[in-house]
């Protein structure tokens, strides 16, 4: 059987093939009535346009490729929700490049990032995006990032909540330090002078502006900074068990805890219900993302909310601006929001 050209569903809804064109690219007005018939007849004989043919003609694929560290993560698809979203609603598929390894900074991570960036570009998607990884690390060597401007010189690359040094790159993130500075004041308001602060990689750029911005918090408001009870090396629940078994060993304890992801922050919480704690009567604990996780837990987990959707659809707009050669600002700066559960409560 002959497969159905675009052709013969112009003739037989009697218009002109552009008009069928416009339809299917949803590039132009087209009537109604016009619109209704055409897709009737597209559904009728479920027709697709040739992906190829349309990249020919228009030089695009219609693909974006998206490279992030860890698709177990809850974080990350809370954000691909939002960016699916605004993908689709704009015509896009995407390939999904997950570089998750054994260890976090690992050179087999950015070897699978190197990888995925040099196939993505291979095949010609019309952008890219980046999440987690090295964009994530303060300090990345000068090849990892001339690595990913070389391709942005190609193809448009979207840095996703981190950025590279001096590359050029359009980033949309969420105000890390402003996150932390609204989990500092809400413990601090209520009357918490002894403050733990758990979770992260030093190395990671997200771990150093939560962790900076918290401890200028508790310095202005004249609190004792222990160095003691600033603990990095993990964002797992696991990490988080560890963090509070060794804070429960020391000979004073705090009466709240900062985490900087709320996977440690469950970990925590976890760790302080089996040791005998009451949260949040004995121990307040406030966790950073805001995933689903968060209201999942009992108790419901005091968190910062990143507006991982709506980070994720902004992201997916901006990347659609930047294909179509529309005017981007380099960096779209999102206010992340202080959402208060049963996790904190004031000090007795």
């Amino acid at each position: 059987m002959k497969p159905t050209t675009v052709y013969d569903i112009a003739k037989e809804a009697n218009v002109s093939v552009a008009t069928v064109s416009r339809v299917l690219n949803n590039t132009a007005p087209v009537k109604k009535e016009t619109r209704e018939r055409i897709n009737e007849l597209i559904n009728k004989y479920q027709f697709q346009p040739n992906a190829l043919a349309r990249s020919l003609s228009k030089k695009e694929t219609g693909m974006i490729g998206i490279i992030l560290p860890d698709i177990t993560n809850p974080f990350f698809p809370e954000v691909l929700s939002g960016f699916d979203l605004e993908a689709r609603k704009q015509g896009y598929t995407y390939f999904l490049c997950d570089t998750v390894s054994a260890s976090v900074d690992s050179e087999e991570q950015y070897v699978r990032e190197s990888q995925y960036l040099n196939a993505l570009a291979e095949k010609q998607v019309d952008g890219i995006v980046m999440m987690g990884g090295r964009v994530d690390l303060a300090k990345p060597d000068t090849q990892l990032v001339e690595e990913v401007a070389e391709i942005g010189k190609r193809l448009p690359v979207l840095l996703v909540n981190g950025r590279l040094p001096k590359s050029g790159l359009n980033r949309v993130a969420v105000d890390e330090r402003h996150g932390a500075e609204l989990a500092a004041e809400h413990l601090i308001e209520l009357g918490h002078r002894d403050i733990a602060i758990v979770g992260g990689y030093r190395q990671m750029s997200n771990t150093q502006q939560r962790t900076s911005a918290f401890l200028k918090k508790m310095v202005q408001s004249g609190l004792e900074v222990r160095k003691e009870w600033v603990m990095h090396g993990g964002f797992s629940v696991d990490s988080g068990m560890m963090f509070m078994n060794q804070l429960l060993q020391m000979p004073k304890r705090p009466t709240a805890i900062f985490c900087l992801n709320d996977l440690v922050a469950i970990g925590v919480l976890k760790a302080a219900v089996k040791a005998g704690l009451r949260v949040p009567e004995d121990l307040s604990i406030i966790g950073y993302d805001d995933t689903p996780f968060a209201s999942y837990s009992t108790p419901e987990l005091t968190t910062i909310s990143l507006h991982a959707h709506e980070l994720g659809r902004t992201a997916g707009e901006v990347l659609h601006q930047m294909i179509t050669k529309s005017k981007v600002n380099k960096t779209t700066l999102l206010k992340p929001e202080l959402v208060i559960r049963e996790s904190t409560a004031a000090l007795n």
